[in-house]
This record gives C-alpha cells, sequence and structure tokens, in this order.
C-alpha cells in the first residue's frame, strides 16, 4: 500500500523573516534539520555547548551507551565535514582525536536551547 505524501497546507506563503517565504525557509533549512534530527547528533553537541573544552572520542563512547562505535564515528565525521564541529588529531600511540564546537556551531547550540526552553515551558502549562 502506497502512502502520499501530504504537503502542509500555507495560508501565507511568507513570514516574519524579511524576503523569506514559508517554503524557500523549510528548502534553505533542509540541509541542517536533517543533520541535527540524526541519532546521537544533538547528543553530541550538547555536552559540547557546556564545556570550553575539547571532548574526546573516547568520552563520547563513554557517555552514549548504546550508539555503536561506527554510528558514533559517522556522525561525528558528519558534523565536521558540515563545519559544526571542530576535529583536532594528535600523533600519539594510542592515537588521540579531539572535538569542539565551531563558531558556527556556537550559535546553532544557543538557537536549539532556546527551543528547548520553549518546549519545557509549554509542557508545564
Amino acid at each position: 500500500m502506497e502512502t502520499k505524501e501530504k504537503k502542509l497546507p500555507i495560508v501565507k506563503n511568507e513570514c516574519e523573516l524579511t524576503g523569506c517565504g514559508a517554503s524557500k525557509l523549510l528548502n534553505e533549512t533542509l540541509i541542517i534539520r536533517k543533520l541535527i534530527t540524526k541519532r546521537a547528533a544533538l547528543e553530541i553537541l550538547f555536552p559540547l555547548c557546556c564545556t570550553t573544552e575539547p571532548v574526546r572520542y573516547k568520552q563520547f563512547k563513554e557517555s552514549l551507551k548504546g550508539t555503536s562505535s561506527k554510528a558514533l564515528s559517522t556522525r561525528l565525521s558528519e558534523l565536521v565535514s558540515h563545519g559544526i564541529l571542530e576535529r583536532q588529531t594528535f600523533a600519539e600511540v594510542p592515537p588521540r582525536v579531539e572535538y569542539k564546537l565551531t563558531n558556527k556551531c556556537q550559535e546553532l547550540v544557543e538557537s536549539i536551547t532556546d527551543l528547548l526552553d520553549w518546549m519545557r515551558r509549554g509542557s508545564k502549562k
């Protein structure tokens, strides 16, 4: 049985943002929305927003129980390739890799935090 994708009814294709319609806004934000809604993406970002220190791969692995090494590595690589995280590799034995937020991501995390605060306030009513 095939299901047809339903489009949201948009009453007005305009929004408060100057020069930006709702459809255009959804298209422009598609990449970042897909990225941050993937498994473990927010779980990676939030510990980093709470510290100025880089976080090692091992620390992520320990805190993200239930996330496979492959999934964690893939997600970290995606976040690095999109300019969300910085990755620093050290020529040591055993190898050491550290991650930290880029300035671009700092703004993203602040926005997500605002959204979460809004959701918390709404759930208390």
